[in-house]
């Protein structure tokens, strides 16, 4: 059995959403959706809601968000993590008993300390104490990346121009720049070798997505995109027990992924990719990790123009989420872009005759645990 999506939306993510609360931007993607998919709130069967209670400051904080998500009188399952986990709850949910699923996600990170909470995903006696956040852990990872691989600064900083340049093509996202290599070496150093500019800004944002097994998909739109593979996996919790520079669940999971979607080459059988490239560093990293290349050779693809608009495979034509980043829904937001080039709507981002686009999330600190899926046609 296949499953189609068939309706997706995002609000515009910003620094700060103050005239919102969670609902209202729940409320506004739901909405959106069943626009977009030519649905009412009465055609959802099922409703998958992605939300943290770190990030929202309470408890249960999924509850903020149910009657804007449509779930009353419904079926609803929460899940705590990126969208993209949402959106595989949201799969098998559809598979086995629901004909059609929301998926929603919110992030209001403007009302918290990012880095406070961040530090509260480390174990609380050995690694907690020492003050590690997302950035000062990513620091360790690419330091590690670029000791043992050779990656550089520089090609680190060429994701960051060529991302935030293509975040001018989209109007959802936070943090369009036009800048060089030399403003982003430049910038402030925050946690050796990440600077300012190496770094995702803080977003606030919602997403939302329709799911529909495939008698039903077919109904509701003459142009579903299907998903045609699906892989997640997950590696050590504590950074310790685990080589940094390696990509080991990301590899597990993309393999995954490629054997459901049947894709043996995936440089040349996949035509746009959306990575979660929260630090610029990551980019190229996945891509390893994705099996786009050989270990070490990531940062090749960005010198050769590999990943570039006009390259073989067009890498973040969003902007990804080093120019976007509102945790938990950054994932979800991933395979929105991934659909709507898919569909040929993604403006003066799109990719010219997509057919196959890869779709990346994750969760835990330095790419602890990794999704990918591939939709296509």
């Amino acid at each position: 059995m296949k499953i189609g999506i068939v309706g997706v939306a995002q609000t515009k993510h910003e620094g700060k959403k103050p005239k919102q609360i969670f609902a209202d931007m729940i409320f506004e993607v739901v909405s959106k959706v069943l626009e977009d998919a030519g649905m009412v709130r009465d055609d959802i069967d099922n409703v998958v809601t992605v939300s943290n209670d770190f990030w929202d400051g309470r408890t249960i904080s999924s509850m903020a968000v149910m009657d804007a998500s449509g779930s009353v009188g419904r079926d609803v399952t929460t899940v705590e993590g990126d969208g993209t986990y949402g959106a595989v709850m949201g799969v098998m949910r559809t598979l086995s008993e629901f004909d059609t699923t929301v998926v929603c996600a919110h992030a209001k990170i403007s009302e918290c300390n990012p880095r406070a909470v961040f530090n509260c995903a480390f174990d609380p006696i050995y690694e907690r104490v020492l003050g590690l956040d997302a950035i000062s852990s990513s620091a360790l990872q690419a330091r590690r990346y670029m000791t043992k691989y050779g990656a550089t600064e520089e090609q680190f900083a060429k994701v960051s121009v060529k991302n935030h340049k293509n975040a001018f093509n989209n109007p959802y996202a936070h943090l369009p720049l036009d800048i060089t290599v030399e403003d982003v070496l430049n910038s402030k150093m925050l946690a050796d070798p990440l600077k300012v500019l190496d770094c995702s800004p803080v977003s606030d944002g919602a997403a939302a997505i329709i799911l529909a097994k495939e008698h039903v998909a077919k109904k509701i739109t003459d142009n579903p995109i299907w998903i045609k593979g699906i892989g997640y996996c997950c590696d050590a919790y504590h950074l310790g027990e685990r080589d940094l520079a390696e990509t080991t669940a990301l590899r597990d999971a993309a393999e995954r992924a490629y054997k459901m979607a049947g894709i043996t080459k995936p440089l040349k059988e996949i035509n746009v990719a959306e990575v979660y490239d929260a630090f610029s560093y990551m980019e190229p990293m996945w891509m390893e990790g994705l099996g786009f290349c050989k270990k070490g050779e990531g940062g090749k693809l960005l010198d050769e123009g590999v990943t570039g608009m006009d390259g073989q495979l067009p890498v973040n034509p969003s902007g990804g989420v080093i120019s976007a980043h509102p945790v938990l829904v950054a994932g979800l937001v991933r395979i929105i872009e991934g659909v709507l080039q898919l569909r040929g709507t993604a403006d003066k981002r799109q990719v010219a005759d997509a057919e196959v686009a890869l779709a990346h999330g994750i969760n835990g600190p330095c790419g602890q645990s990794h999704c990918v899926f591939i939709l296509g046609k």
